[in-house]
C-alpha cells in the first residue's frame, strides 16, 4: 500500500513508521489515522520485522488531533457537533482502538522515538508503545483540558499504570507540560539522549531486541501485558461514552474557540 501521510522503512528487522505531516507537527487527521493502522497491520504480518519504531518527521513527534478536523476548523471534521450521540461515541471508540489498542495489541516490541512535542493523542501514541526514547527536546502535553474533553487515546488507562495514580491524576487534572528531564525521571521516557544521537540510540536499542529470540520475546510481551490488557477495551468503551457526552458541551465549544483565538478559555460548567 502506498502512503501519503506516513513513511514506512524496514531495515535489519526493524520497521520504522514515521508520521509525515511536519508542517503541522504530525497532527492526526483521518488519512493519517487510517494509514497508521494499515502500516501497523503490515508490520504485524511481516515476519522479517521484529521491532517497530514510531516517530514523527521534522521537529515534533505528534501534536495530537489536527485542529482543522475539529468542528468549525475548516477541514474535514473527524467528529461533528451535529452528529447523533451514538455516531460520535462509535467514532471516538474506533479512533481509540486504532491509536491505543492498535499499538498495544501489536505482538512485536514497539519503541516510540520522541523527537519533540507529543501532545494529546500524540502523548497517547507514545505511551501506547512498550518503550520510549527521547531527545532533550521531547515534551509531553495534555491539551484536552484546554478544549473541555477527557485525555484521549487511552491516556486515562495508560497514565496510572505507568506513573501511578497520584502523579497521573496531577498531570491529567492540570494538563501541565512535562519536559524531557522530568519525563525520564518519572518513567515516561526510558532514556534521554541528545537530539543528534536519538535515532542512532533508538535503532541500537531496537537492534539489541531484534537479535533476541523472536518467539520468546513475543510471548514475553504477552505475559508482561496479560494483567494490563484484560481491561483495556472495556475502559475504552467507557471512555468513548464519556468523551461523546463532553463532545456536546458548551465548555468543549468554548475550549475549541479559545484554542483557535489563542486565548484562555472561559469554562462555565455546562
Amino acid at each position: 500500500m502506498g502512503f501519503e501521510t506516513i513513511l514506512l522503512k524496514k531495515e535489519n528487522h526493524i520497521a520504522t513508521i514515521t508520521m509525515n505531516r511536519p508542517e503541522v507537527l504530525n497532527a492526526i487527521n483521518n488519512q493519517l489515522l487510517e494509514e497508521l493502522a494499515a502500516a501497523m497491520k503490515e508490520v504485524e504480518q511481516d515476519d522479517e520485522a521484529r521491532v517497530m519504531v514510531l516517530t514523527g518527521a521534522g521537529r515534533g513527534f505528534c501534536a495530537g488531533a489536527d485542529v482543522t478536523t475539529m468542528p468549525g476548523g475548516g477541514g474535514q471534521p473527524m467528529l461533528s457537533w451535529e452528529a447523533p450521540f451514538e455516531e460520535v461515541q462509535r467514532g471516538i471508540h474506533l479512533i481509540s482502538l486504532n491509536l491505543c489498542a492498535g499499538i498495544r495489541k501489536l505482538s512485536k516490541p514497539t519503541i516510540a522515538m520522541v523527537n519533540g512535542v507529543a501532545a494529546g493523542a500524540g502523548f497517547g501514541l507514545a505511551l501506547s508503545c512498550d518503550m520510549r526514547t527521547g531527545s532533550e527536546k521531547a515534551r509531553f502535553v495534555l491539551a484536552s483540558n484546554r478544549i473541555g474533553l477527557n485525555p484521549p487515546a487511552g491516556l486515562t488507562w495508560l497514565l496510572p499504570r505507568i506513573l501511578g495514580y497520584s502523579k497521573a491524576a496531577e498531570i491529567a487534572f492540570t494538563g501541565r507540560p512535562i519536559e524531557a528531564e522530568e519525563a525520564e525521571r518519572i518513567g515516561i521516557l526510558s532514556k534521554v539522549v541528545p537530539a543528534t544521537e536519538l535515532e542512532r540510540e533508538t535503532i541500537a536499542l531496537g537492534q539489541q531486541i531484534a537479535k533476541g529470540p523472536p518467539i520468546a520475546i513475543k510471548l514475553t510481551k504477552q505475559l508482561l501485558y496479560y494483567e494490563l490488557h484484560k481491561d483495556l477495551e472495556p475502559h475504552l468503551d467507557i471512555f468513548a461514552a464519556y468523551q461523546a457526552m463532553l463532545h456536546y458541551t458548551q465548555d468543549h465549544r468554548e475550549g475549541v474557540a479559545a484554542w483557535r483565538e489563542k486565548r484562555e478559555p472561559r469554562f462555565q460548567g455546562r
